[in-house]
Order: C-alpha cells, then structure tokens, then sequence
C-alpha cells in the first residue's frame, strides 16, 4: 500500500492485486485490503481496511455463509461477481462497488468518492438516486423517511430527550433504502461512534462511516422490506419467545416501596377489573442501590412478599444497573473483586465512575468470566422466583456524562478500548443477564429488558424508549421509535405509557393508554416526585378507557402472541410501519400519517394527540373497516375519524383473520376455553398462523406447542390442522363474519349450519355520570353473523 496521508480525504484506490474466494473476491489497492463475499445469495459483505488482514469477530452476526455458486468475470475495467439474484460490480480503478439486480438494474451505487478516510475515520459514499427514500436505524429521532437527516450511533443516557434529540440510548446500525421499486438494506458491522448522512446539507451522496475501524458492511437485497427485514435477521439473529406474561400489562414506578405499597397497587388492579401480570420494582427496593440487596426497612421480607404477589397471579421484574458499588463488605463488590471482573484503565487499575449507590465499577461484559460471574450474583433472584430482570444504566450512565474512552474491554481476548465498546456494553449487558437467567430458570424462560442495545439485541432482550416525556409530541415520538425499531430487527420494544418525565394529566395518560394497548411491550410507568399514573387515578372516565383498552389488548392476545412466533421465526416486527406493505406509496410517508402503522397484518391503528377529537387517517390500497362499527371504507384514500379519548382510531383490513379471547380474564393464564375468530370480507385470499405453547417455557423446541395455519377466500374459509403436541385450552370457537350481507347458511365440512346474528363489541360502552340525558350507546356492530363450532384438531373447511 502507498504512503497515507492523515490530513485529508484518502480513496481506496487502485486495484492491484485480487483473488477469487469460494463466494467472492480477496485483494488488495494502493489504501486497502478488501473483500467481496456473498454470504446467501442476497447477502453480500463489503469490508475495507488499511490492516493487512480483514478480521472475522462480530458480536451482532450470527449467520454462517452458506455454499453458493457464485461466478466471477473480469470486464477488463471492472469485476463482476454474481449470485443467483444480485451482481456486484467493482470498478478496478476506484474499487467503487455498484449492486444490480440479476437483470442489470441499479438498486445501490458508489459515489465518485467512493470510500475514504480521513485520518482514522473511514466513510463511505453512496450516489443518491432518484426519489430515493431512507428507512430505519433503530432507535432515531425525526421523520419515517430519514432523507435529508444525518444521525450518530454513540449510546447516550438520554435524560428527557427532546424530540429531536441525537443520539439516544441504542445504536442499530442498520437502514433500509427505497426507489424504483427496488428495496435494499444496509448493515455496517463496527461498533465504533458511527455516522450516517442521507443528503443532510448535500444533494449528491448519502453516506456511512465510523470514528476508526473497519468499513464493513452488509448490503441485501429483496422484492420487498420485509423480505429486507428477514434477511437482516438472518444476519443477526431473532427473539426466542418470551413467557406469555411479559406481554401483559406491567404498572411501574419510579419506585414503589415499601412492600405494603406494592401490595396495595396489585390488589387495586385484582379489586377494579383491571388486567395487568407484572409488578415492576425500580431502585428503591434495593439497600441504598446496591444491585443484588434488598431494603432491610421496606423490603424486609422479600420472599413472602414475591409469594404474595404469585397468589395474586403477578410477575415480579426488578431493576438490575451495572454499577457495583465501591463498599467493603459488600458481597457483590468483594466478589467481583476477588474474581477481577471489573472494567480497567490501560495500567491495570479498576475504573471507578459514580451513579446512583456512589463510586461504583463496573463489570466488562465482554470477558467471558464476567458473564459467568454475573450469572452467579441471578441465583438468589430466581430462589426468590424472579424471572423477569431489566437492565438500565447500562449505556454506561455515569455521573459526568464523560465515561473515558481509555477504558480497556477484553472482547473476547482481544483487547480493545471503550471507543469500541461502548455501543456493545448494553447489549453484553443484556446478553449476560439473558444466558444467565436462562440457565438458572432452568427451562423457564425469563423476560429481559435493556434501555442500551446494538444490533443483534432482539436476540437477548426487549428494549425500551428510556426517559420519555409525558407530553403529545413525545407521546406520538415513542410510536415512530417502536416502528423504526421494528424496521430494524427489534420486534418486542415499546415505550412509558403517560411518560416518564413530568405529570400527565387525565386526557394523555387515556390517549396513551390506548394506543399502549398496540405495543408490543406495554407498561405504565412514572418517575419519582411526580402524581400517581395508576389506571385508575385521573378519575373514572380514565380508568374505564384504560380497563377498555388493556382488556381489548388481552383479548388479543392469540393474535398478539401469533405474531411474537412469526417474529421468533421470520423476524417481522409486532408493530409494521406503513412502509413495510406500502413502499411506495407517498402518502404514508407525509407527516400527517407517518405515526399510522400496522399492528400485525391486520389492524391499522392511528395514534392522534389527546387534545384533539377528529383525526385525518390515511387508508391505504384495499378495503377497509372501521374495527369498532364495521362500517366499510375503501383504500387509497383520506378520510376524516372521530377520536374522542375512549374511541382510538382502529381500522381492519380486508380479507383479514384475526384471532382473540372471548374474554379478557385477568391475567394472560385467565385465557377462558372460546376462541374467536373474526374474518373480514375481502377480494383477495389471506392466511394467518394461529400459534400457542404453554406460554412459560422452551418445551415449544422440541414440539410442545399447537399451530394452525387459518386461510381465508373470498367464498371460503379454512382451519387448518393442527400441528404440533401442546393441547389448546380451547373447546368452542366461535366465527364471525364481518362485512357478509345476508348471511343466513354456511357449509361447515359439507354440512349445512345455521348462522346466528348478534350485537357484537370490542369495547364496553362508556358509563353514563350525568343525570340529564340518554346514556351513551358506545360503538357497536349491529347483526353480526357468527357460527360457533366444537373444537377440533382435524382441517375444518366453511364454505358459503
């Protein structure tokens, strides 16, 4: 390689020497050793370095190249490599990269400057091309479509983040780019401070780079995003499923202590009707915050009370930082100690940073001993039965904002500084706590939650928006997160209902509950010296829309649960942004509909403000039902909804399933012995995995669980056959038919049944407080057919 000139913009080069690899090229240029190495046929990785060798360690990929046949044809001026459907060009005088179909067509293009370093950083450049729209990169602030906009991946403990604010608490780097039809992503594998500029201040190149390391990237390829969005989770791997009671509602509070507090909040919810499985306790039940204790004043006798909270049917989660408090005599502190898992200064010292406890260290995540260790400290908490464990602080949040970059990581055995650990640290964090908690469960699974992550999290944990704010903006700001989570990987995410920071008043904690209800994780949650966010504390209005709300989400919870399998098989998100179904449809990135999304295949919700009672929402292309009334609405276009605080706007799909409980119950185990199965007319055919297991443990692996695939056409409907050991607790389902005029007779296996009609609702009719007037009637579905059938595990076929 030439002499490198630190000072200014330095390119690749010129090729001068290459080698074709099983699935892809090896060479080297004047500034760089790079490959070109196709891991699927739709996978290809890119890397560049000005180190003699191309290294192969990832914390974040876990996939393994398959065998390909994969053809190489020197051009004279260019090489072209290709795959069964994608081309890669490399131009020798450059090695500027062009991806194409397998038709020639353009899908991503180097810039002119290619890529380039300056001094340690290295970026690099991709030629904009026309309409081009940018989706994605996790955890980011502003607009659905991220062009114009440039972003940092630093992890950043993000105390009541404006909504605007760059960076936050995760960093996935990993976006998705759209135009001409065409998808592609783009994954850039290096945990340094990274930089991503879609035409921010320039309207030539987007661009990817980091502080130092290598370039090396992940480009893929697909017909549309959520084929995109599988193979990226390919790449860096999908959920297990998490126990059925963490998709429940969980009441938070920065803290509930003593005991008797959170005694009393679990029996409210018991005595008003109310669902929720968890109790979560934040900082205070430990002694002066310090991990792995418990308050000898309020938390005197924490087994009975976690026995009491069992009794009434709730999950416990605690609070576990990664700061260990500097104390002699503290078990966890000697013990760390002694066993010399704390993060060090290059001259062997032990770092010390301040947090809650005071001067703490902190354990390094990265060295395999550590996550043993960490492990061990588990064994009381689950010989307490805790099986649900949140990581907080762990970006790393210290008092000072200034952790040291000089810090030194094992990873692995290979030495590095915190400037390329600090975006792992969370997501080592997570991943100890996860393996840990998992072996000591011993097959149980257990619910784990991190507010810090790179990519690959979904692996380990659910993630949380952090310190959010309690104000509409925010509000709406918290769904466009979970949405741009879900675009890159993260399938469980959700936010603080009623936020965090500051006093929610009666109408945004009755907004936010209700859109809560559409999350895939749903807690209410409140910091200290702030009101009370109970369901029932803004007064009975509020606590009826809140029962409503988390009732309708627990009588979703076949089809909510059906679709944590499909993410735990195929990678696809809970909460779908418009973009992942419709593209290419403009409308659903304008402003006034980018908070709109999919909860599953099936229901359109549209988040509105609280101060507002009429709503503009976007339809987009096939038909439409209003999910309370049924009233019909056709595709491709704007239409004006009502939203009072009780009514979120909630629209169905055409040609839908959706499965649900027939009643709420009042935990996740409360599942009744109905199943109902709700169908919507529609033009074209559609299909749905109903999928359960007993919800707690991993005996789904080896074959314990029921699966059905349900199948819906224009003139008939199918169950299919169960598949699978696990015995469903269902004995009668019930269909109903919405949309179907004149329905009076179906064919149910070639014999005629009778269809019923009733009035059907979702939601209960709120309660009339004023003495003058005719009582609300609430939204209703007038005459509903439905047939009600015995449960069966044999293919079940209704024709009409």
């Amino acid at each position: 390689m030439t002499k490198f000139n630190s000072a200014i913009s330095t390119p690749a080069g010129t090729l001068t020497s290459w080698e074709q690899t099983p699935n892809g090229i090896h060479g080297k240029s004047e500034q760089a050793v790079f490959s070109v190495f196709f891991y699927t046929d739709s996978i290809v990785r890119v890397t560049f370095t000005r180190a003699h060798f191309i290294e192969e360690f990832s914390y974040s990929v876990v996939a393994t190249p398959e065998t390909l046949n994969i053809t190489v044809r020197d051009e004279g001026d260019a090489l072209l490599l290709q795959s069964a459907s994608l081309q890669v060009r490399v131009l020798k005088s450059s090695l500027r990269i062009t991806f194409l179909t397998d038709s020639g067509q353009i899908i991503n293009e180097d810039d002119a400057l290619g890529t380039t370093w300056i001094g340690e950083q290295v970026t690099t450049h991709k030629k904009l091309q026309q309409g081009e729209r940018f989706i994605g990169l996790g955890e980011k602030t502003g607009a659905l479509d991220r062009k114009g906009q440039g972003y940092t991946n630093w992890n950043t403990d993000a105390y009541a983040y404006h909504t605007g604010a760059d960076p936050l608490y995760c960093s996935i780097p990993f976006y998705m780019g759209l135009h001409n039809s065409l998808a592609y992503g783009i994954y850039l594998d290096n945990t340094h401070k990274s930089y991503f500029n879609f035409g921010a201040s320039n309207n030539r190149f987007s661009s990817f780079g980091a502080d130092t390391g290598e370039m090396n990237y992940y480009f893929m390829h697909d017909t549309t995003v959520g084929q995109v969005i599988k193979h990226y989770t390919h790449l860096t791997g999908r959920m297990e499923l998490p126990p059925l009671w963490s998709i429940g509602y969980q009441q938070c509070r920065y803290s509930y202590y003593p005991d008797k507090e959170v005694l009393s909040v679990a029996n409210t919810f018991r005595e008003k009707d109310i669902p929720a499985d968890v109790i979560v306790l934040d900082i205070h039940y430990m002694e002066g915050y310090k991990i792995f204790t418990w308050s000898k004043k309020d938390f005197p006798d924490p087994k009975q009370l976690i026995n009491r909270l069992k009794e009434l049917e709730f999950n416990v989660v605690v609070m576990c930082d990664p700061g260990i408090k500097v104390e002699d005599g503290y078990h966890t502190y000697e013990d760390g100690k002694a066993n010399d898992v704390f993060i060090k200064y290059p001259d062997g010292e032990n770092y010390t940073g301040q947090v809650w406890p005071g001067w703490c260290r902190f354990p390094d995540f990265t060295n395999p001993k550590t996550r043993t260790w960490w492990k061990e400290q588990f064994k009381d908490y689950v010989a307490l039965g805790v099986e649900g464990f949140w990581n907080d602080m762990n970006e790393i949040a210290t008092w000072g904002h200034s952790l040291p970059e000089t810090l030194e990581l094992d990873f692995e055995g290979n030495r590095a500084t915190m400037r390329r650990g600090r975006n792992i640290y969370g997501f080592q964090m997570a991943r100890s706590t996860y393996e840990g908690t998992k072996e000591l469960l011993k097959g149980k699974r257990p619910f784990n939650l991190t507010r810090s992550a790179f990519s690959g999290i979904q692996r380990y944990s659910a993630v949380w928006t952090g310190d959010n704010v309690a104000y509409d903006e925010h509000m709406l700001l918290g769904v466009r997160l979970v949405n741009s989570m879900g675009l890159s990987g993260i399938a469980f995410a959700g936010y603080d209902v009623g936020g965090f920071v500051g006093n929610t008043d009666e109408k945004l904690f009755a907004r936010w509950v209700s859109i809560g209800a559409f999350s895939p994780f749903f807690r209410g949650h409140t910091m200290i010296n702030t009101r009370d966010s109970e369901p029932w504390t803004f007064g009975e209005r509020v606590e009826e829309i809140s029962r409503n709300y988390i009732k309708l989400r627990y009588r979703l919870l076949p089809y909510l649960y059906s679709l944590f399998y499909d993410a735990s098989k195929t990678g696809m998100p809970v909460c779908r942004s418009l973009a992942i179904d419709y593209s290419f449809d403009d409308t659903v990135y304008d402003h006034r509909f980018h908070n709109q999304y999919l909860f599953g295949p099936a229901l359109l919700i549209a988040p509105v403000e609280s101060s507002k009672d009429l709503v503009k929402v976007y339809l987009p292309q096939g038909n439409w039902y209003d999910f309370y009334t049924d009233d019909a609405h056709p595709g491709s276009s704007i239409h004006v909804a009502d939203c009072p605080l009780d009514k979120l706007p909630v629209y169905v799909k055409g040609s839908s399933i959706i499965p649900m409980r027939a009643k709420a119950g009042s935990t996740v185990n409360d599942s009744g012995d109905v199943l109902e199965l709700h169908i919507y007319k529609g033009e074209t055919g559609n299909s749905f995995v109903l999928y359960e297991d007993d919800g707690e443990t991993f005996r789904y692996q080896q074959g314990a669980f029921s699966q059905r695939t349900l199948e819906y056409h224009p003139h008939q409907f199918i169950i299919g056959k169960n598949e699978g050991a696990y015995q469903s607790p269902y004995t009668t389902i019930n269909i109903y038919f919405h949309g179907f005029d004149n329905l009076n007779n179906v064919r149910v296996n070639e014999a005629v049944h009778q269809v019923e009609h009733t009035d059907y609702r979702f939601v209960q009719p709120m309660a009339h407080y004023d003495p003058v007037g005719t009582p609300p009637e609430g939204p209703i579905i007038r005459e509903l057919p439905y047939i009600s059938i015995p449960q069966t595990t044999n293919n079940v076929v209704i024709e009409w």
